[in-house]
């Protein structure tokens, strides 16, 4: 059976964590391979860790076709699909998956912009891309807007190892949105530091942030309702960051009391 690996569709999911790999490693050695692999002509779409795991130990597995594609960037969007339906999937994840698709979709219509309105009944209506608004890609990835947005600024300007610190779970995405602002050296630092010092790097910037931020004259309840939600889903996001740092430095403080014999 001729099976190609595409690259760019292998690196396409985010790769499985050791301890991942290691249970579906012993799954597939203990119960063998259950589930097909999905091929589109001889392409690899779906089960590149199984194949991997698979062919390393001689396990039999079995494919079916999906021939329902007319390019790789309808494969994209399949997998893209598949993986903001499962639930194992982090936030993080689904909002990364979502801002892909909306960049796919958003490709797909410049040519539509250019050569296909070109009656006046066309022009007359106006064009809505699909996807247009953070609310459509929130909605999609199952996240809030403001954790859309979180994501965009750590796609902007996080550093790898940050980056990786999310994927892994050891910070959240809204305390990562805010070490994303500091410079390269500081995010690389902080990571290094373990998740204790990427919640103080997190923490010292919002405090900035508010130190800096003008006062409000008017009371919030005077706000639109979605402004409400906004706020206040920032707060609660902003709590948690909190909260996690205080387990965090009450572990810390367990750990020497019990080291001194306390």
């Amino acid at each position: 059976m001729n099976i190609t690996i595409n690259d760019e569709l292998r690196t396409y999911v985010d790769p499985l964590t050791p301890a991942e790999h290691e249970a579906l490693e012993r799954s597939l050695l203990t119960e063998g391979c259950r589930e097909a692999l999905i091929l589109w002509r001889d392409v690899l779409i779906d089960g590149h860790n199984r194949y991997a795991i698979c062919t390393q130990h001689d396990i039999p597995f079995r494919t079916v076709q999906n021939d329902s594609f007319d390019s790789i960037e309808d494969v994209k969007l399949w997998m893209i699909d598949n993986q903001l339906a499962r639930r194992s999937v982090s936030d993080f994840q689904r909002g990364l998956m979502a801002l892909r698709k909306k960049e796919i979709l958003a490709a797909r219509v410049v040519p539509k912009l250019e050569g296909e309105l070109q009656s006046e009944a066309d022009q007359a209506v106006p064009f809505t891309p699909p996807w247009n608004t953070r609310e459509e890609v929130a909605r999609a990835a199952r996240v809030s807007a403001n954790t859309i947005s979180q994501i965009e600024r750590i796609q902007k300007a996080a550093a790898p190892e940050l980056v990786d610190a999310v994927r892994a779970g050891q910070i959240s995405v809204s305390a990562a949105a805010n070490v994303a602002s500091l410079p390269r050296e500081a995010q690389v630092a902080a990571v290094a530091g373990g998740k204790k010092e990427l919640q103080q790097a997190a923490r010292q910037v919002r405090e900035q942030k508010s130190a800096t931020k003008p006062k409000k004259d008017k009371d919030m309840s005077m706000d639109p309702p979605e402004d409400q939600i906004k706020a206040l889903r920032a707060q609660v996001g902003e709590l948690k960051d909190r909260v996690a740092s205080l387990m965090t430095e009450n572990e810390v403080l367990k750990q020497k009391l019990a080291a001194r014999g306390g």
